[in-house]
């Protein structure tokens, strides 16, 4: 039985270096369904209860896209309001009887720690999507894995790496989960670029400096010539206390093609987790990086299904089934 089988997937901190190994391993090997050179029913008749309890869009259809890729069905539902939870009814409540109509679950929910407590009522293993400012286990690793992918290209790994991140550091839990998995590498020079009310959190410092990595904290961007990564995030506007203090920090941190130029070399990989904000008061990561071949936000997304494939078919130890249940793909394609 695989470690992974039967288990939740709540946060980073479960893991270590050979589980994330393990899990791109498997994730590489999904390829050629995730590109419609060939599909599976390896899933046939499984059920993923997908429930985003937060917006969302990419995430959400990136679950639900992983599952049927694997051949199972999905449920869904959205929004507090179309749930029981608006009734009153608990998360354990919830979980126990969502779980009798599920094989596995993917939650996203507003407030920190939420997914854990659901998972304590629920009968099958549950993939944090998200819970508030906390966590994003799935975006980190999948942020992880294009990090890994897009270094082999310059003949670098994850080790020795300089990344970047700039933005809304507080608030954004994909940096937050990120900065986790990286602790487990080693030599990473992190430098965090944020508004001074918009700091990495305490704890997620302490952790990167327990790690012994090498980290520089600014309110601007300068000097960011040898960085491999820029990591971008946006204001995440959702968590402020109200729209007025969130609008003091859009478009603080604008990433264009002159700005790029002037502080990143020339293979810097731009990435960012999505969805940028291009309204023209914030424009966060301009339109005019889309012709730049370092610009790596849409290889994430692709890259999230195969991350989420792997954690699927590793949950419900089927990974080394997978090709047995392969087919040809007879529909036109182009994803190749």
């Amino acid at each position: 039985m695989s470690y992974f089988t039967g288990h939740h997937i709540l946060s980073v901190n479960q893991f270590e270096r050979d589980a994330i190994e393990k899990i791109f391993t498997v994730a590489h090997s999904m390829e050629p369904y995730a590109r419609r050179q060939k599909r599976t029913s390896v899933l046939d008749g499984a059920i993923l209860g997908n429930l985003f309890f937060e917006p969302s869009t990419r995430t959400r259809v990136s679950f639900g896209t992983a599952f049927n890729l694997l051949g199972g069905e999905v449920r869904e539902t959205t929004g507090m309001s179309n749930s029981a939870l608006a009734k009153g009814e608990s998360l354990y409540d919830t979980a126990r009887v969502l779980s009798g109509y599920s094989d596995i679950i993917a939650m996203r929910h507003p407030q920190a720690g939420s997914v854990s407590e659901f998972a304590e009522g629920s009968r099958v293993p549950v993939i944090n999507g998200g819970d508030g400012a906390n966590e994003h286990p799935t975006q980190a690793l999948l942020d992880l894995y294009t990090i890994q992918r897009e270094l082999e290209y310059n003949g670098k790994g994850i080790d020795g790496l300089h990344i970047a991140m700039i933005g809304d550091l507080r608030y954004g839990r994909t940096v937050h989960s990120l900065s986790k998995l990286l602790c487990l590498y080693k030599n990473i020079h992190f430098t965090l670029i944020s508004p001074v009310e918009l700091a990495m959190p305490e704890n997620v410092i302490g952790a990167i400096e327990n790690a012994g990595h090498r980290l520089t904290i600014t309110d601007h961007i300068d000097g960011m010539v040898d960085a491999d990564i820029c990591y971008q995030t946006r204001i995440q506007e959702e968590r402020f206390p109200s729209q007025d203090e969130a609008n003091k920090y859009r478009g603080r941190f604008r990433l264009n093609q002159t700005i790029y130029t002037r502080h990143f070399q020339s293979k810097t990989v731009i990435m960012h987790p999505l969805p940028r904000d291009s309204r023209m008061e914030a424009n966060e990561l301009d339109n005019d990086l889309n012709s730049n071949p370092n610009l790596a936000i849409f290889r994430q997304t692709d890259n999230g299904v195969l991350v989420r494939m792997a954690l699927f078919a590793l949950t419900l130890g089927v990974e080394h089934l997978v090709s047995k249940y392969e087919h040809d793909v007879v529909w036109y394609t182009n994803k190749s």
